[in-house]
């Protein structure tokens, strides 16, 4: 007689063992179940979830059955009995104080340290977000800044002869953000917004910066590491929000290019740093004009480069400044820039 052999896939088991079959109509009222508390505890996230599908009949089938229980959900307090309920499965039970989430009281910009600074609105270029407001006509461009700023400013003046817009050219030579000895270029910036009220500034300076400046403390910080370089970054943000007049204006800095003198290029990448800082709280109205990639790409000093098509010089031959041609280069960026806000 053969052996007896067990088949276990048999559901008859669970008879010959004692155990309790449930029927399919209790299966089915089972399921129901679960779906009803479902809806009941968690119909919040069954619409949250529908409204991040992309668009289909997918989606619309999970939102026919979230969006009313969604509205069922926010009238119950089922979902914060469930919330507090599973609260101990939760890897985080070790935060900090209330005081320090998303939640709290709204972070105010500090003053002298401490706390988050507050991201506003003028810290996002619209444009960058893809809206499209409307240009504004340009009565009054100022350019001002070092011995950088010329010929720049005579290129930009050349170019918008007779549109009607008036081009100031304020040039201080041989000054710089750093040194206040011949100018002091937070006063001077407030004194050319009174004089002149510009809706647009070119601001082209940095060739004669790395002066040691006074740190928090009263004590001199030397070039150029981050302590100077946020020294600098918080003059130049001074000068940003002056210039900017409470977001009337718009203002177009341009970094330096990398000088040929490698003891030089240390204090330029401090400076081009620290005005792309600066601009953070202002994108909105303060457009940072990167001149590296366009002349000195990787940070590597060139006189010449293809201007047209052809080989062009367009450095000075102390290795900091554009001449003529590097001028023109660079107020064709400017005047882009500049079209993408105003018309002449």
């Amino acid at each position: 007689m053969p052996p007896e052999v067990r088949d276990d896939s048999e559901m008859s088991r669970f008879d010959r063992w004692g155990l309790r079959r449930f029927s399919a109509r209790q299966a089915i009222g089972a399921i129901c179940l679960v779906t009803l508390l479902l809806v009941l505890f968690a119909g919040q996230a069954i619409r949250k979830q529908g409204e991040e599908m992309s668009p289909g009949i997918g989606r619309d089938l999970v939102l026919a059955v979230g969006r009313p229980a969604g509205w069922l959900a926010d009238r119950l307090p089922l979902s914060d009995v469930a919330t507090t309920a599973t609260s101990w499965l939760s890897p985080e039970q070790s935060l900090a104080g209330a005081s320090h989430g998303f939640t709290a009281r709204r972070a105010r910009l500090p003053a002298g340290g401490g706390g988050v600074p507050t991201v506003t609105p003028s810290y996002f270029n619209p444009q960058s977000l893809g809206a499209r407001e409307p240009r504004s006509a340009l009565h009054t461009l100022l350019v001002t800044g070092d011995s950088l700023s010329t010929p720049l400013d005579i290129e930009l003046a050349r170019r918008l002869a007779g549109t009607g817009a008036n081009v100031i050219r304020d040039p201080h030579l041989a000054t710089g953000i750093s040194k206040t000895a011949l100018v002091d270029w937070g006063r001077l910036a407030v004194t050319q917004v009174r004089d002149d009220h510009p809706d647009a500034v070119v601001v082209f300076i940095g060739a004669n910066e790395g002066f040691p400046m006074p740190g928090p403390g009263g004590k001199q910080v030397s070039c150029c590491g981050p302590d100077w370089a946020s020294i600098y970054a918080n003059r130049a943000r001074q000068m940003m929000e002056t210039y900017r007049q409470d977001g009337r204006a718009r203002v177009y800095w341009l970094t330096v290019p990398t000088p040929r003198d490698s003891a030089r290029q240390p204090i330029e990448r401090a400076v081009n740093a620290a005005i792309e800082v600066a601009a953070q709280p202002f994108e909105s109205q303060v457009r940072v004009i990167d001149t590296v990639p366009i002349f000195t790409p990787g940070d590597r000093y060139r006189d010449s480069m293809s201007v047209d098509g052809k080989p062009t010089i367009v450095r000075e031959a102390d290795g900091i400044h554009l001449n003529e041609a590097g001028s023109a280069v660079a107020a064709d960026v400017v005047l882009r820039s500049l079209g993408r806000d105003f018309r002449w």
